[in-house]
């Protein structure tokens, strides 16, 4: 009889749960902020095309640096937000998550800290367990703006070596000020500190709005990441870059990647698209019309409503939001149990699913309200 085994499981990784939302077959997904438009017929056949072109070499390793991808990243930013930024100063990788990875390798380690601002995106503190780098998490304000002169004195106390601010945030849609940016990254800077900009909803900020990049000129010290999960309707192709103030950055994270890391079909899939932008921005925009009229909806109907610059919305507040979701899910609708106690998370679907979500939202919150 063969002896028992103990798999020699890290202990800090014993009984621990991967990350993810439920992925469960229903009429009306709205749980992880997915655009909600399938590709447009033209990126479509534009990305078959560029997959078959690869399809005769894939075997050979893919281009290393992704010199393409990454002109044509830069190419978008300076359409997108006005702000030129050189292609050896944008990183690329699989999703935003693997470009957050790298970061945490680079700059965090053993010995080292990563500050953040709850509530926010809860995958920080995994990329900190993973890279053996320390995790400490601030409370933000009751209206979930990051409280500035508290942050600053928290860096300047506790000298990390990565600051994360998410922009617009997760799960709550808050927009940060650039005076309020500026204040932080000037901190951060002094005190040694890079500090991570996640813009992975940046497209969907409302007009005014400015984006981190515009700041990358003078901070060194600043890094803005983005996706193409979101606006650019590609979370299944796994495309993530980041754009930084010093190519010494990209040099670095380069160390730390794994060979290799972005295979030939994901440049192929993400150039192709990079092309056809404008049809995605189409649905952007759209995306951002049906954003604001389901947040006036909500606040009409008398529930507390964050002001969101992404492509959800939280909202609340709820006695029992275990009990609201469940209900929502028995009448095939999916959005997210997820941020401060009491609020529920729903993503910004078609005209069709906002309105089956208007409704069944009212059908499951009765006499609760």
């Amino acid at each position: 009889m063969t002896a028992a085994f103990e798999l020699p499981i890290r202990d800090d990784l014993r009984g621990v749960k991967s990350y993810g939302a439920p992925q469960l077959s229903v009429p009306v997904c709205l749980n992880v902020n997915e655009n909600p438009f399938p590709l447009p017929v033209d990126v479509a056949e534009a990305i078959t095309t560029a997959v078959r072109s690869v399809a005769t070499d894939l075997n050979r390793y893919p281009q290393r640096d992704a010199v393409v991808l990454r002109e044509a990243l830069a190419d978008y930013l300076a359409s997108e937000s006005g702000v030129q930024v050189p292609w050896d100063q944008i990183w690329a990788a699989n999703g935003s998550n693997e470009v957050m990875h790298h970061l945490f390798l680079a700059f965090g380690g053993p010995g080292r800290l990563a500050i953040s601002f709850d509530p926010t995106y809860s995958m920080y503190p995994e990329y900190a367990r993973d890279t053996f780098t320390n995790y400490l998490s601030f409370p933000r304000r009751a209206d979930f703006t990051i409280d500035v002169a508290s942050a600053c004195q928290q860096i300047a106390s506790h000298r990390p070596s990565l600051v994360l601010v998410t922009a617009p945030n997760n799960p709550t849609g808050t927009a940060l000020d650039p005076v309020d940016l500026m204040t932080l990254l000037s901190t951060a800077r002094d005190c040694g500190a890079m500090l991570i900009v996640d813009e992975a909803y940046a497209e969907f900020r409302r007009a005014g709005i400015a984006s981190a990049l515009e700041l990358l000129p003078d901070y060194p010290n600043l890094v803005v990441t983005r996706t193409m999960s979101k606006a650019f309707g590609l979370a299944g192709a796994r495309v993530g870059y980041a754009a930084t103030a010093d190519p010494a950055v990209v040099e670095t994270l380069s160390v730390v990647r794994l060979p290799y890391h972005l295979s030939s079909v994901t440049q192929a899939v993400a150039t192709a698209a990079l092309r056809h932008c404008g049809s995605l921005q189409a649905q952007v925009s759209t995306i951002r019309q049906e954003r604001d009229a389901l947040q006036e909806w909500l606040v009409e109907q008398g529930f507390d409503v964050v002001l969101s610059d992404a492509n959800f919305i939280l909202f609340g507040t709820f006695g029992d939001r275990e009990g609201v979701w469940q209900r929502l899910l028995d009448q095939g609708v999916l959005i997210r149990v997820t941020g401060p106690a009491g609020y529920l998370r729903v993503s910004i679907g078609t005209p069709v699913e906002n309105d089956r979500f208007r409704s069944a939202l009212l059908s499951a919150v009765g006499d609760e309200r």
